[in-house]
């Protein structure tokens, strides 16, 4: 949870620092249109490349960025799952007998055992989980001995792998290419830079600077509310309340117990929040006025124009791409 960078400003002196953040919002929207336009692994491995280029060039650390995707690594890998086990197109590559007997339960759940005992070494824990994901699968398929309770067929088709790769690398563009503006751009800029695009639907009804507001505050208050989380279940390991430990029925409670205190920090710093607006006589929807205006450099026009053009090679790589 500590690793969770979604919201963070991290201060920096890369160019997208000195960027206008109209120019980064407008500039992530058509860089994500652009990723979607995309239709081969091979397209996406070479806009996955761009924007590394993007972060080195731009003097954020990769480190720090993939340490932020930790939290989604469940989500990718529940999405690489899925393809594989539904997508039934294509030539078939795997297909295998996977049998529970008396004899590979027995070991599958020494092996589960063991597992959960090494998973104790946090350094490893995506490697032993890959680790644990192989034994299933050569478990299951040549431990056969013993009374056989069932059997059923592991079969992986072509497009399956080939899809669920697609969309594991389309879905990590498109959260370092969001986490890039977070890091990048202070609250208050994200903020007047949103009022600023979405000041003509003010003529159909729509307040441009309560939107802005609201999406801000919530941008802002991600990594604060999880810093008071992770302080929470710091504070309850320390009286013996690990939630890492124990049985389901115990971590179940352990969540109810964390979700008590965080809804009361939370109430308690949006009237913080609420009281800080008022003393400094915030009033919704009427004008404000800013110590620095934003405003377009040469910067904002090159990479402006570097957005159109890989946006134009997205569209012409989906035109004109044989494979």
């Amino acid at each position: 949870m500590k690793n969770i960078i979604i919201g963070q400003y991290i201060p920096g002196t890369g160019f997208l620092y000195k960027l206008d953040p109209r120019t980064k919002i407008i500039a992530v929207l058509i860089l994500m249109v652009a990723v979607f336009l995309l239709k081969s692994i091979t397209q996406l491995m070479i806009a996955f490349g761009i924007a590394i280029i993007i972060l080195i060039i731009g003097k954020i650390s990769i480190v720090r960025v993939a340490r932020g995707l930790k939290p989604i690594f469940i989500l990718l890998v529940f999405t690489f799952v899925f393809q594989i086990f539904f997508n039934k197109e294509g030539t078939v590559w795997v297909d295998e007998t996977l049998t529970f007997s008396l004899v590979s339960l027995i070991v599958l759940v020494a092996w589960t055992i063991v597992w959960r005992l090494l998973t104790k070494l946090k350094k490893f824990k995506m490697m032993l989980f890959f680790l644990y994901i192989a034994g299933v699968y050569l478990i299951l398929r040549y431990l056969t001995y013993g009374t056989i309770f069932s059997t059923f067929n592991f079969v992986v088709h072509e497009k399956g792998v080939e899809m669920s790769i697609f969309v594991v690398i389309r879905l990590l563009i498109i959260i370092t290419l969001s986490t890039v503006l977070t890091l990048t751009t202070k609250p208050t800029d994200l903020t007047q830079g949103i009022e600023k695009l979405m000041r003509p639907l003010k003529y159909i009804g729509i307040s441009s600077d309560d939107f802005a507001l609201i999406i801000s505050i919530s941008l802002r208050y991600i990594p604060t509310i999880l810093d008071e989380a992770n302080k929470i279940m710091l504070a309850q390991a320390s009286r013996g309340a690990d939630i890492a430990e124990g049985k389901l029925k115990d971590k179940i409670k352990q969540i109810i117990s964390l979700l008590v205190p965080m809804f009361i920090i939370a109430f308690k710093r949006s009237e913080d929040l609420a009281d800080a607006m008022e003393s400094r006589n915030f009033v919704p929807g009427r004008e404000r006025t800013r110590i620095y205006d934003l405003h377009f450099g040469l910067l904002d026009l090159m990479v402006a124009l570097m957005t159109i053009g890989l946006l134009t090679g997205s569209i012409m790589a989906r035109v004109l791409w044989i494979g």
